[in-house]
This record gives C-alpha cells, structure tokens and sequence, in this order.
C-alpha cells in the first residue's frame, strides 16, 4: 500500500513539474522525423496482464517493419533526437502515465514483450511477474549498455535469449523477492546517479 501511495504521489507530481521539458521533447521528435512523439507497445505485466507502454519515440516511425525488434549498437533505424534522449534515458518519461494507471512501478522488474515473457523459465516467471513492472530495477542498471554488447555478438538474438536474458531475470526475481519502499529509494538514487553521467 505504501509503496503504491508512493508511486502516485512522485508520479503525478512529476508529470506536474516535467511538464514542459515534456512537452518540449515531444515538439523536438515531430520536427526531428515524420511520426507521433510517443511510441506505444504491448508488454507483460503483472500477473502476466498485458499493457501497452508509452515511451517518447526514438526511431523512425516503421522501425519495426525496416529491422529486429532488438536495438544493435548504433541502429541505423534511431533518429538525432532519439539518440540523445536514449543516451539520457529521456525516453522513459512518458512511463510515468503507466505508474499513474497502476500498470507500472517507479521501481519493479522491467516489462518485456510478449515474444520473451513466452521463454521466461516457469519458477522465474511467477517471481517476476508477482511484481508490478517498473521503469528501473537492478536489471536496468546492470544493463545499460546492452545494446552495444549485442552490437559485439555474432548473434544478437540469440545472445539476448541466452545471454543476457537469463541474468535479467535473475536480478529482476532477486528483487521482487525484497522489494521494499526503502529499497526502492535505493535504487531510484542510483538510477539518477547513473544517469546524471550520461548513462555510464
């Protein structure tokens, strides 16, 4: 209860005070490439309910028609905004309308597509999904550079499933194991420690 008292109150209030940087980037994405500012995509949430996440768009408007639904390296296929706001993680933001919904977390395992909740190993899969998905997580920052180390795999799928995956979930189960509103705290400061450095 208290965590989602908490989830509420920051997510509503910083919609409120984000505004117009929100805003802002939208206007930047429509002049950057033709196409909507937000891009929409069913993920799997809680209790294995599927939701549409929203996300400021970062490629081109058919990305998915022109290449895999994995992001590789330097994707051809992400825009000059799109870069920036990944490289800052800007493009989360609109996540918060999520939290606000009671589809997400501030903090929870991180939403995957349909595709590889499907290969999710049956005693992880009910670890995970016991928890509402969340913006950051451990995994999240164990990962943020993942689409260069897929960019160095001979496979990229393959490594992702094999890989990088099964980690994933491991960490994403470790926490849904402990979460707490404390832990929370936690791993919300080192998210924006992170990424006051670019993500590094």
């Amino acid at each position: 209860m208290a965590k989602r008292l908490f989830d509420v109150v920051v997510a509503a209030l910083a919609l409120v005070l984000l505004a117009p940087l929100l805003l802002a980037i939208a206007l930047w994405i429509r002049l950057d490439s033709p196409g909507p500012a937000l891009f929409r995509q069913e993920r799997v949430g809680r209790a294995g309910r599927p939701f549409r996440i929203h996300k400021f768009r970062t490629m081109v408007a058919d990305a998915q028609r022109r290449g895999p639904a994995l992001t590789v390296g330097d994707d051809a296929r992400i825009t000059r905004a799109g870069r920036w706001l990944r490289r800052w993680r800007l493009d989360e933001l609109p996540q918060l309308i999520d939290v606000l919904a009671g589809d997400m977390s501030l903090v929870g395992p991180r939403p995957e597509v349909p595709r590889y909740v499907a290969l999710y190993p049956p005693a992880l899969r009910e670890r995970v999904l016991a928890a509402r998905p969340g913006i950051t997580d451990p995994s999240s920052l164990a990962f943020l550079d993942e689409a260069a180390q897929l960019a160095e795999a001979a496979d990229p799928e393959r490594e992702y499933v094999e890989a990088i995956l099964p980690r994933k979930l491991q960490l994403a189960a470790d926490y849904a194991d402990r979460a707490t509103l404390l832990t929370d705290l936690r791993w919300i400061a080192r998210t924006l420690a992170r990424l006051a450095f670019g993500g590094r």
